[in-house]
């Protein structure tokens, strides 16, 4: 009997120096600070085997506790959730073992926010993402009139390099409708082709010609008349 109350006593105390040997959680702080709400996250010292945490929060100047614990959990954080606005709060973390648990971590204090902030806050966040919404919509109409206008401007050179292209096909068709006109209208005494034009000194000298035929011509009637 006396050996079986000496192992119990034995086995208790060797449990409580591997509990005592876990060290607390460090570096506890608060994240994500709302009117009804918050996050508590930690950090584990290094070798620690830890399998889950315990959280004790507290109002302050109060003495009800609220104790939250997890097992089975490797995870570094707990939401706190139905927080009073503009309270104060004490909140102490906690490191599980297969041993136990760890001594209490520095005490966390902290206030809540007024909903009028949280809502403020809110709003803000909304209108910045409308805001970037709208700058998204924006940019993706100048990129689509850009678009557009670009296919103009192509269609248009297209457009225009295919007329020249016409031209250019038809120009020696031109040229051989001249030369076929220009032959058709020459003569032997102008192989070049076009109207034959009398020079200016021979044309005076036909005029006179003719005047003088012209006024024999009137003289020899008025003779044959007389006659």
């Amino acid at each position: 009997m006396e050996r079986i109350f000496l192992l119990v006593v034995s086995c208790l105390g060797v449990s409580r120096v591997l509990a005592d040997s876990l060290s607390p959680p460090v570096n506890v702080t608060i994240k994500e600070l709302k009117a009804n709400s918050a996050v508590v996250s930690w950090d584990i010292p290094d070798g620690d085997l830890v399998i889950g945490f315990a959280i004790t929060q507290q109002k302050k100047d109060v003495r009800m506790l609220r104790f939250i614990q997890e097992v089975n959990t490797t995870t570094r954080s707990c939401v706190l959730w139905d927080l009073e606005e503009e309270t104060d709060y004490i909140v102490h973390v906690q490191s599980i073992s297969m041993s136990g648990t760890s001594p209490l971590s520095e005490p966390l204090r902290f206030r809540t926010q007024k909903e009028a902030e949280t809502q403020a806050s809110k709003s803000k966040d909304e209108v910045t993402m409308e805001e970037v919404g709208q700058s998204t919509q924006l940019r993706a109409g100048e990129l689509i009139i850009i678009v557009v206008v670009l296919i103009m401007w192509a269609g248009v050179i297209a457009l225009f390099c295919r007329q020249y292209d016409i031209i250019k096909d038809n120009e020696p068709n031109n040229n051989k409708d001249k030369a076929k006109n220009s032959s058709e209208c020459s003569t032997p005494e102008h192989p070049t082709g076009g109207l034959l034009r009398i020079p200016q000194e021979q044309q005076q000298q036909q005029d006179a010609i003719c005047q003088h035929h012209r006024g024999v011509t009137a003289k020899t009637s008025s003779l044959l008349s007389k006659d």
